[in-house]
């Protein structure tokens, strides 16, 4: 894309975020490593073409103009990305292949990451970039290579490989409910955590462990993702329904402790989800790779 006339430049952006931050040219040429003049002429380059005024001049300072005002917030958003993007090229570091992925946060951390030392190993030639993203990606309009999620979030036409299923447990520390059994009719002793973006798992949960139909599965604080309920039931907040795999490690070192022996199904499972066109070089090495990298891990029954 070809930029418009009336588009600032990176220079013309830096020179307008500095001297909003410092009040001078001058001040905001010393940190940009420029003369005063040349920072005064992007100003007023960019004001000339944009037909106003983004200062406001009052002896000898600068003061931010209502358009100005409006103008520097997107200017600092739009020179950070650069910043970031910027350094993560650099972070590649002459890697033959880059694979960006979007992936849920939690299962990534449980998962996944533990396992890509070994495809770091067998592939060294290839840089991964992980980035979360909770919806449904559109590959053709982002960057990503493929989408590490649940099944159900893949859009219509993509290749779906499942990775994990997704069993859902009740765990609590035992700080909080110490070391006796706890059946599902004391359940309503304790808070029970909830996940605001699927409101109906202790419902669900409760019903297949046959607790008494007046449990109340609703009170306790909310909390949007699986990561901040592990980290919610590892601090005694409250029984927390999650992934048993995402819980294998809090489990065998104590922290947390399973409640009962029922486990029900999540929607779908988890998944390497990528466009049906085909694979590139390092795309294909990866998904290969998953088809191998131990998708099943078998939790510990509890009384």
């Amino acid at each position: 894309m070809i930029r418009s006339r009336h588009t600032p430049s990176v220079a013309e952006l830096s020179a307008l975020v500095a001297c909003a931050r410092l009040g001078t040219a001058a001040q905001a040429a010393e940190a940009l490593g420029l003369t005063p003049s040349a920072v005064s002429r992007s100003i007023r380059g960019l004001e000339d073409r944009l037909g106003v005024a983004l200062f406001d001049r009052r002896r000898q300072r600068l003061i931010l103009s209502d358009a100005g005002r409006a103008l520097v917030r997107d200017a600092q958003a739009i020179l950070a990305q650069i910043d970031a993007s910027a350094r993560m090229v650099m972070a590649f570091g002459g890697s033959g292949a880059v694979l960006r992925l979007a992936v849920l946060p939690t299962f990534a951390a449980a998962w996944l990451i533990p396992r890509l030392a070994r495809f770091a190993a067998e592939a060294p030639d290839v840089s991964i970039d992980l980035t979360a993203e909770l919806g449904p990606v559109d590959f053709d309009d982002s960057p990503f290579d493929a989408a590490i999620q649940r099944a159900d979030l893949a859009r219509p036409g993509m290749v779906v490989t499942p990775l994990a299923e997704e069993r859902l447990i009740v765990v609590a520390a035992p700080a909080l409910i110490g070391t006796g059994r706890v059946d599902p009719a004391g359940l309503s002793e304790f808070p029970l955590i909830q996940q605001s973006t699927r409101p109906q798992l202790w419902a669900d949960w409760l019903a297949a462990a046959g607790a008494p139909a007046e449990t109340d599965g609703r009170r306790g604080p909310r909390f949007a993702q699986f990561g901040m309920i592990l980290a919610a039931a590892r601090a005694g907040m409250g029984l927390a329904i999650l992934p048993d795999i995402f819980v294998a490690d809090a489990l065998a070192d104590g922290s947390l402790r399973r409640i009962g022996d029922t486990a029900i199904p999540g929607p779908a499972p988890y998944a390497l989800i990528r466009p049906a066109r085909e694979p590139g070089p390092a795309m294909a090495r990866f998904e290969a790779w998953l088809g191998g990298a131990e998708p099943h891990v078998t939790m510990p029954r509890t009384s």
